[in-house]
């Protein structure tokens, strides 16, 4: 058995595990099936687009003579070659002995443009307070994003790495002042989450001796999130790996009589309840090894069990989302260093295959 016959089998195998659940929601939320949904391309051309966090040892390598394209011009002159229309910012640095000084925004714009690309979304700096520098701080960060033509400025940690409904209310007041800011630019604020934003809040029960709740309700604390953050604005990227990382660490909770009770995540189901709420989305890959505390092991795009097909062809609003590729361990270091990029064209070519 080939490879590609054997992640295929395991996929079918893990979408009994993993797909029912989602599979019911979905179709009693009327999004249909995949055959529902038409043959058309699931991410249109102008919507296939890459964080550069997926290739950041490119980005950031100073000038060398491997072949290996480095810097921003290089680098997005090679990932439009490929075909990715558009881009997602970790950073807006590069090595200074490219040009002899950093680059500037304007600079990097200058790139997009020649390249046919559109920047459109950033893990840039949300501020952890609200305060007349805090706010100076982040109008500057939306000047950045102006300056390179984006439509959603974002992060990539959660709005708290707390456990307790207190601190996500507090986190929702934030992000909801923000939010407005960027709108007011015409910009979605957007918060991207790993597997932690899913567990279960503590928000009943006994307390404990800070007066904490110790018990969960069984809402997760990036559903309360969606309902305590205005729509208007507040937006998601939901990376797909660590949603499934998620169903596979928590799906069980201690109810606030003490009584364990199971709940199975489900990302697909998560996103095609509100899913215009998720603009973006990271189009991560994963093997699945449940020996693995993740259960998931990442890899490029179409080479693990993660079925993307099903997802984008069932989460609703086609055309509409914007996902962008990224493994974290794409680069190969100073034994491998067209890696990342290799990868690139592998990831890319898996994403514009998928139909419905």
């Amino acid at each position: 058995m080939s490879d590609s016959q054997h992640g295929m089998s395991r996929r079918r195998i893990l979408g009994t595990f993993a797909g029912v659940a989602g599979a019911a929601a979905v179709g009693a939320a009327g999004i249909g099936s995949p055959a529902a949904a038409g043959n058309g391309l699931l991410v249109p051309k102008p919507k296939r687009g890459i964080i550069l966090y997926s290739v950041r040892d490119r980005i950031s390598a100073a000038p060398d003579t491997s072949g290996v394209p480095y810097g921003f011009e290089r680098v997005l002159g090679r990932l439009a070659e490929i075909g990715y229309r558009e881009i997602e910012f970790a950073g807006y640095t590069q090595n200074t002995g490219i040009l002899g000084r950093q680059i500037t925004p304007e600079e990097i714009r200058k790139v997009l443009d020649d390249n046919g690309l559109k920047a459109n979304g950033s893990h840039a700096s949300i501020p952890s307070t609200v305060t007349p520098d805090t706010i100076a701080a982040f109008e500057r960060t939306l000047d950045t994003a102006e300056i390179l033509g984006m439509r959603h400025i974002g992060t990539g940690s959660d709005p708290t790495n707390s456990n307790y409904k207190a601190d996500w209310d507090l986190a929702a007041d934030r992000w909801n002042f923000f939010g407005e800011m960027a709108a007011a630019r015409d910009l979605k604020l957007y918060t991207h989450n790993h597997d932690a934003a899913y567990n279960f809040l503590l928000d009943s029960g006994p307390l404990d001796g800070l007066g904490r709740p110790t018990r969960s309700s069984g809402v997760r604390k990036l559903e309360y999130f969606f309902g305590v953050t205005d729509p208007k604005y507040v937006w998601f990227e939901m990376d797909i790996y660590w949603a499934h990382v998620a169903q596979h660490r928590f799906h069980t909770y201690t109810d606030a009589d003490g009584q364990v009770q199971t709940n199975v995540f489900d990302p697909l189901a998560t996103v095609a309840a509100r899913t215009k709420r998720f603009p973006l989305f990271h189009a991560k890959d994963g093997r699945y090894n449940p020996a693995l505390t993740n259960g998931y092991e990442m890899t490029p795009l179409g080479d693990g069990d993660i079925d993307y097909g099903n997802f984008f062809a069932n989460m609703g609003a086609k055309g509409y989302h914007n996902p962008m590729w990224e493994q974290d361990t794409a680069p190969g270091g100073t034994a491998d260093p067209g890696r990342s990029l290799r990868f690139a064209e592998q990831s890319y070519l898996h994403m514009s295959s998928l139909r419905g």
